[in-house]
């Protein structure tokens, strides 16, 4: 685990869908820094933990904390939140209890999707502006004061491409900034759409399935992006991935989930060598990983 204090918590979370239990009473932490991965077989609840975070959904039973801009505070600050039944307090935030619009706004929390959700028909630019519609709409008086051209919203709506064109050039895309989004080649239409929720400010970056599809040249770019995004700004990623070269070279963290339930936790080099890891992904139980391995020549 990381020595840094962490600043999201899940505590004893769990997701049902009528009959079927698709996260059990999961906890873990993400510490302010890290790059924390998130993984396990098809089916495990990855992307269910991150709809719970990102407020997409409400989970069943469980705690979401999270300090954006500190560590966590002590565990009885957070209980009394919790018990005043409020969803924020002093920046401390209970994700669980709050829209998914106002855990993007308030507490920080961007996230990508398994399925690029660029706007096909908008330039790349286009793209990365169109993100940052909440403080342009601010700064337009939501729509008068920009229609009338007041200097604050051409101030604002002036960052706002800059901070576009400037992520486009830390991704080399900027001689394509004019071109449709979804006529750039695949990895680079992943590449924008983390350009695009880091347009947002985010303490928190959510990925699933960053390296989905890439080719290894485009996974090694994808690495040094993460790695830049983490020491530049000081963000925090948690990812979903089923690409394990990606995940044991860049993370700092690694929580493993099968069949909903957390079997591991911890260092990369710890978790690979876990016999009930090696069984999850071999889908054997643990007592005969052994022989499984034997027999696939690992």
């Amino acid at each position: 685990m990381s020595a840094r204090a962490p600043f999201l918590r899940i505590e004893k979370m769990s997701m049902r869908f009528g009959g079927l239990t698709a996260v059990d009473n999961v906890s873990f932490e993400v510490s302010r820094g890290d790059i924390a991965a998130l993984i396990g077989p098809n089916g495990a609840g990855k992307t269910t933990v991150f709809n719970c975070i990102t407020g997409f959904y409400k989970p069943t039973s469980g705690r979401i904390s999270m300090a954006p801009d500190g560590a966590l505070p002590d565990p009885a600050a957070i209980d009394a939140l919790t018990r005043s039944g409020r969803r924020h307090r002093d920046g401390l935030y209970l994700l669980e209890r709050m829209p998914d619009h106002e855990i993007a706004r308030a507490a920080r929390v961007a996230r990508t999707f398994q399925n690029i959700r660029l706007f096909a028909g908008m330039t790349a630019l286009e793209n990365l502006v169109v993100a940052q519609h909440q403080p342009l709409m601010r700064a337009s008086g939501w729509s008068l004061l920009g229609l009338a051209g007041a200097p604050s919203f051409r101030h604002a709506e002036r960052a706002a491409v800059a901070r576009a064109r400037d992520w486009l050039a830390r991704i080399d895309l900027l001689a394509r900034a004019d071109d449709p989004a979804g006529a750039l080649p695949y990895g680079d239409q992943r590449r924008l759409e983390i350009a695009r929720a880091m347009c947002l400010g985010p303490q928190l970056l959510c990925l699933d399935e960053p390296a989905a599809g890439l080719n290894p040249r485009e996974s090694a770019d994808l690495n040094r992006l993460l790695r830049a995004i983490r020491d530049e700004f000081g963000v925090s990623i948690l990812l979903i991935e089923h690409d394990m070269s990606v995940v044991m070279e860049i993370s700092d963290h690694v929580v493993v989930l099968d069949y909903g339930r957390k079997i591991a936790d911890g260092k990369p080099e710890h978790v690979r060598a876990d016999p009930s890891v090696i069984a999850a992904y071999l889908g054997v139980p643990d007592e005969e990983v052994a022989a499984a391995e034997r027999e696939i020549g690992a």
